[in-house]
C-alpha cells in the first residue's frame, strides 16, 4: 500500500526542478575587430569599453564602447568625424587617441594635406573635442592643432598623469637627426600646449628598429611596480614592426632622458608559429577583474603587395601578460587567432 511517507517522497522528486549548468563567461576572440589599426582601448569611470582606432580609408575619427572587452567586436561604431574638403586635415588621418583631458573629451589624431604627391605625408597633430560628457553621442569640433619646438612630421600622440601633472608623449622628425621619427615627452598647460621644452626619449639606432624606415612612434604607457614602462613601435609597418620599450622609476626625473633605460631586444615581435605578423602600435587595458591586457594591431598573413600601408588588414588584438621577478612587464609572443586564454 502507498503509504503517506512514500506518496510525499515521489511528490517531491517530482517537483524538484533540473539542473541547469552555469554559463560560461564570454571569451576574448581574436582578432577582436577586423581592420582597425592603432587601436587605442581604455576602461572609464562610467564602467564602459572605449576604443577607437584607424580605420582603412584613413578618412573618419570613430568610436564604440562596449560593458565588455568581447563586446567590442560587436559594438556599434558612431562617426565622430571627417577629414575636411580641402586644407591641412583633408588627407590622412591617422592614429586617433581619446583622453579627458580639462573635464572635456579630447581626441588627437594625425593628419595631412590632400592632393596627392609628398605632401599628403606632410602629417601633424591636431585634436577635435566633444561639447558634452558623453562621447558618443555629443558633438565633436575641431581644437586646434599641437604647437612643438619644430614644424615636422609628428604624430601618435598619448596622454598621462604622473604625479599629479599630465604629459604628451608622441613621434616626430627633429631637423638634424637622420629619422624618420623619434619619441618626445613634455609637460601639458592645455591639450595641445606644452608647459616645457619636450625631452628627447629615444632615437632609433638598434638594428631591429631600423628594419625599412629608421622609426620609433606610437609610445604607451603603463604603470607598474613603482615604475613606469613606456612601449613603442619600431620598423616598417610590414612583418617587421615590432615593439620595444623604455622603464624609468616611478620616483625619477621623467624629463630627464637619462633616467628611462631602453630595452635592448625587442619586447614583442613576429610570430611566425602562431601567424601573427608585424605586432605593434598598442595600448594598455585591464579587464573585469583588473587583470593588465595588451591591445595591439597585427596582420595575420606576412606578404603584402605594394605599401603596406595600404593593405587595410591590421586588426585589433588583445592578450593577457606577466610580469618578471623585477616588476617588468613579460609580453610573451603574440597568441593564435581564436578564444583567448587566461594566464
Amino acid at each position: 500500500m502507498l503509504t503517506r511517507r512514500a506518496f510525499m517522497a515521489g511528490t517531491t522528486a517530482a517537483m524538484a526542478l533540473p539542473t541547469i549548468a552555469k554559463a560560461a563567461a564570454p571569451t576574448i576572440v581574436n582578432p577582436v575587430v577586423r581592420q582597425r589599426a592603432d587601436a587605442q582601448v581604455f576602461r572609464h569611470t562610467d564602467g564602459w569599453y572605449y576604443m577607437t582606432g584607424s580605420v582603412p580609408e584613413y578618412d573618419r575619427l570613430v568610436l564604440r564602447r562596449s560593458k565588455t572587452l568581447e563586446g567590442l567586436h560587436k559594438a556599434a561604431e558612431r562617426v565622430l568625424w571627417r577629414h575636411l574638403p580641402s586644407g591641412p586635415m583633408s588627407g590622412f588621418i591617422w592614429a586617433p587617441e581619446m583622453h579627458l583631458i580639462d573635464g572635456r573629451w579630447t581626441m588627437y589624431f594625425a593628419a595631412g594635406p590632400s592632393g596627392g604627391g609628398e605632401d599628403v605625408f606632410r602629417i601633424r597633430t591636431f585634436a577635435v573635442v566633444c561639447d558634452g560628457p558623453d562621447p558618443m553621442t555629443g558633438n565633436w569640433s575641431v581644437l586646434g592643432q599641437l604647437q612643438t619646438e619644430w614644424d615636422t612630421f609628428n604624430l601618435d600622440s598619448t596622454s598621462f598623469v604622473h604625479k599629479g601633472q599630465r604629459y604628451l608623449a608622441w613621434a616626430q622628425r627633429e631637423p638634424g637627426i637622420e629619422t624618420n621619427s623619434n619619441l618626445y615627452l613634455a609637460p601639458l598647460k592645455s591639450a595641445l600646449t606644452l608647459a616645457a621644452k619636450p625631452v628627447r626619449l629615444s632615437v632609433p639606432t638598434l638594428e631591429w628598429e631600423i628594419q625599412g624606415f629608421k622609426v620609433n612612434e606610437a609610445p604607451a604607457l603603463l604603470a607598474r611596480n613603482g615604475k613606469l614602462f613606456m612601449t613603442y613601435s619600431a620598423s616598417a609597418t610590414d612583418a617587421r614592426y615590432c615593439m620595444g620599450m623604455l622603464s624609468c622609476n616611478a620616483d625619477a626625473d621623467v624629463m630627464n632622458a637619462a633616467n628611462w633605460a631602453k630595452s635592448p631586444v625587442p619586447v614583442f615581435q613576429t610570430s611566425v608559429e602562431h601567424r601573427v605578423f608585424g605586432p605593434g602600435h598598442n595600448s594598455f587595458t585591464v579587464d573585469e577583474h583588473g587583470r593588465d591586457v595588451l591591445v595591439y594591431h597585427a596582420r595575420d598573413y606576412a606578404a603584402i603587395k605594394g605599401d603596406p600601408l595600404f593593405d587595410p588588414n591590421r586588426d585589433t588584438r588583445m592578450q593577457y601578460f606577466r610580469y618578471r621577478a623585477d616588476g617588468s612587464p613579460d609580453f610573451g609572443q603574440p597568441v593564435a587567432n581564436g578564444p583567448l586564454r587566461r594566464v
